[in-house]
């Protein structure tokens, strides 16, 4: 068992590290630091310090010929109990300021500039200091399904994939049709919007079936899942192997209901300057879940909807 548990050791310290995933200290509220490092420093915020934990979650479908891209936009807030993660998720075509470029869809915060002009952007938006960030390709979340055995996914709405169909209401996906389930967009009735609920509840049912006793206490599943994320994920400076660990171990009595996904708050659908589709911010409310972000009392934003 102590090789079992060194290799884990050893395997989760030596994730890839990625220093651009996160902004500089002087985009997070460093006095000290030089603003005119950077141009799009003028324009950010000054930052909360939180009491809960704040993550970037960029998940990044590469095809075949494909540079690849931020498919997946998520906020994670775990509370400073580490009783509930909340999984914020900002749809691609949101709208909104984008430091150094203006208006834009916010997908193109990390075409500009990677994951750090991505972070600034969500810092702008809730004032709020991003503590760590990780990027995850989109074959990733296929290993690590069948590492664990697969998932067990509620779907709003029907859809038919190759070689099988996505039932409304709960379905077990094996990783190929998790791929297919967090990838459909074109069959559901709000396109990206769904299709974004679709990823948040894959990632919900993932992070519930990891830390349930079956795999935690199971050592091949729980080494192949490890080796999966690893093999598929980079990380921010600082979320090292030890903090992972810490972190696990204070959530492991999480349940389903611990973790709850919302859609950043947009009031419709509308066009861009150059024409191209958006979704508008409601800045009213996107104002209101800051604050609860700030107080680390996401759970009143959403009893106050």
């Amino acid at each position: 068992m102590g090789g079992f548990v060194l290799y884990l050791n050893n395997r989760i310290s030596h994730i890839a590290v990625d220093d651009t995933l996160l902004p500089p200290d002087a985009a997070q509220g460093n006095d000290n630091a030089d603003p005119g490092t950077d141009p799009a420093d003028e324009e950010s915020e000054p930052l909360v310090e939180s009491p809960g934990t704040n993550y970037l979650i960029i998940g990044s479908d590469a095809r075949p010929g494909d540079a690849g891209r931020s498919d997946v936009i998520i906020l994670g807030h775990v509370t400073e109990k580490r009783d509930k993660v909340y999984l914020i998720h900002f749809p691609r075509d949101l709208y909104v300021d984008i430091p150094g470029r203006g208006k834009d869809k916010i997908n193109a915060a990390y075409a500009y500039g990677g994951g750090a002009l991505l972070a600034k952007t969500l810092q702008n938006l809730t004032h709020v200091k991003i503590d760590h960030a990780a990027k995850i390709d989109f074959n990733g979340f296929q290993r690590m399904t069948d590492a664990v055995g697969g998932v067990r996914v509620y779907a709003e709405e029907a859809s038919k994939e190759s070689g099988f169909t996505i039932q409304k209401g709960w379905n077990n996906l094996n990783g190929e049709q998790a791929l297919q389930f967090v990838r459909e967009r074109y069959q559901l009735k709000e396109g990206d919007i769904s299709r974004g609920r679709r990823q948040m509840a894959f990632v919900k049912a993932l992070m519930v079936k990891t830390l349930s006793p079956g795999v935690v206490l199971n050592p091949v599943k729980l080494t192949s899942f490890i080796n999966a994320a690893t093999d598929n994920a980079v990380v921010s400076k600082g979320l090292t192997g030890k903090f992972l660990r810490s972190e696990a171990i204070a959530m492991r009595h999480l349940r389903g209901d611990d973790i709850v996904f919302i859609t950043a708050p947009f009031s419709g659908y509308g066009t861009a300057p150059n024409g191209g589709a958006i979704d508008i911010l409601d800045q009213p409310r996107m104002e209101s879940l800051a604050l609860a972000l700030q107080d680390d009392k996401v759970e009143e934003y959403l009893a106050d909807k």
